[in-house]
């Protein structure tokens, strides 16, 4: 027996833009538009393709492989075309060319919610949802009391639905989708339901689905979510599969495509908001040690960043700071140049003028990856006046940095170089 669960090949997906549904009064008008819609297949046939004005590829020329027990996570932007190869997947709808093969039975939560009837109470949706979803009566009845206590609406459950919270109606549909036994689960950013703790019990309970041998296939901008659930992803860029790898190094691929900036930023006067005003960012950048501005960094060696801006009046109590993160937006440090109490006492009155603020983050701090610097400029509980979050992106690379001669990798943000010693005892 084969061990591919899901196998797609050179699977495309086209739209038309602007198709709208045309009314037929008449029988003479089915007649034309029918005659006119063969007529329009045939010459298409007759084509290499649609025409590229009237129509927009959605997926196009899109091939992998999933193994049956394997959990594989879906990346990229909006418009990518994620959503679209689900569909796909879940026989909702029909690909233009290609094929996909699928063993075993498909359960999917692409839209949560989906088949609730606003009257009918939480009770009875959750049969009817559950029908939906492919379940059997039996198999809900057996599982109601499970799907209830999930979703935490006991107390409401004989109450239509349409008086029920968004937070309530969420709970309940997610509640009923989780516990599909399926072969092979679809699913699509439901992770993004609820409250920050419902959220939690959702992840704990996909992870519970992926750890039952299931082949699953997730979407999620959740990135955290991705590395947690999956082994390895694919990312998809304007309809294309553009990298399949391990999920820690997709999802860097992923935070890291099309925020690249060469170790400096400049801003306009059109990107910064009037009420910055009288702070003015002018650019921020990443030093090496020659004073060079880089956008890759050796962690053997120091690193300075520095902020240039302009007051055009007095500020009292400005903190001029940064905010340095991994690429996946794990916080690693904030510095303000004020933090120290000796700064702070002799800037706290800032004058009018042009400034460049600077901080040195030492050698052997940093570990090899891919970090990012935000920017604040700030009085302390009274006033934020600036601020970007991803003012730039830089690497780090490892090379010359303590255990490199193991050629495996070290776990964590950090790499710092510790001294050791070894006395036999």
């Amino acid at each position: 027996m084969s061990k591919v669960s899901v196998r797609v090949e050179q699977l495309g997906k086209c739209y038309r833009i602007g198709a709208l549904t045309q009314r037929h009064d008449t029988l003479r008008d089915q007649l034309v538009d029918f005659s006119s819609r063969l007529v329009g297949r045939l010459r298409r046939r007759r084509t290499a393709g649609p025409d590229p004005a009237n129509y927009v590829w959605a997926l196009r020329d899109i091939s992998f492989e999933v193994e049956r027990g394997q959990v594989l996570g879906v990346i990229g932007r909006n418009g990518a075309g994620k959503s679209t190869l689900l569909k796909i997947l879940s026989r909702i709808t029909d690909p233009t060319e290609g094929s996909v093969t699928i063993r075993g039975r498909v359960g999917s939560l692409l839209e949560v919610g989906t088949g609730f009837h606003p009257e009918l109470t939480g009770r009875e949706n959750i049969f009817l949802n559950g029908a939906i979803l492919g379940m059997k009566r039996t198999e809900i009845a057996r599982k109601f009391d499970e799907i209830v206590d999930f979703s935490e609406v006991e107390k409401f459950i004989d109450t239509p639905v349409k008086r029920y919270s968004s937070g309530m109606y969420l709970r309940l549909a997610f509640a009923v989708a989780a516990h599909l036994e399926p072969e092979i689960l679809v699913v699509d950013e439901v992770l993004a339901v609820g409250d920050a703790e419902f959220q939690k019990k959702c992840l704990g309970k996909m992870g519970d689905v992926a750890q039952q041998g299931r082949t699953v296939l997730f979407v999620s901008h959740n990135m955290s979510a991705v590395l947690r659930l999956t082994q390895e992803a694919i990312v998809l860029e304007k309809g294309q599969l553009v990298m399949r790898a391990l999920s820690p190094e997709a999802v860097d691929f992923y935070l890291s495509s099309g925020h690249a900036r060469m170790g400096e930023r400049f801003w306009t006067e059109e990107e910064v908001p009037s009420q910055a005003a009288p702070f003015r960012p002018i650019a921020v950048r990443l030093l090496d040690k020659k004073g060079n501005v880089v956008d890759t960094v050796r962690s053997t060696e120091p690193i300075t960043l520095e902020w240039e801006y302009r007051l055009s009046a007095p500020i009292t109590g400005l903190r001029v700071g940064f905010y340095l993160n991994t690429a996946r937006a794990e916080a690693v440090l904030t510095s303000f140049d004020t933090d120290e109490a000796g700064m702070f006492e002799q800037y706290t009155n800032r004058a009018p003028g042009h400034y460049a603020s600077r901080c040195t983050i030492p050698a052997d701090i940093l570990n090899q990856g891919r970090y990012s610097i935000g920017v604040n400029a700030s009085t302390y509980h009274v006033k934020r006046y600036f601020q970007d979050e991803q003012a730039i992106e830089f690497n780090v690379d490892a090379s010359g940095a303590p255990g490199m001669q193991w050629h495996e990798p070290h776990p964590g943000v950090i790499r710092p170089r510790l001294e050791w010693s070894i006395d036999q005892i």
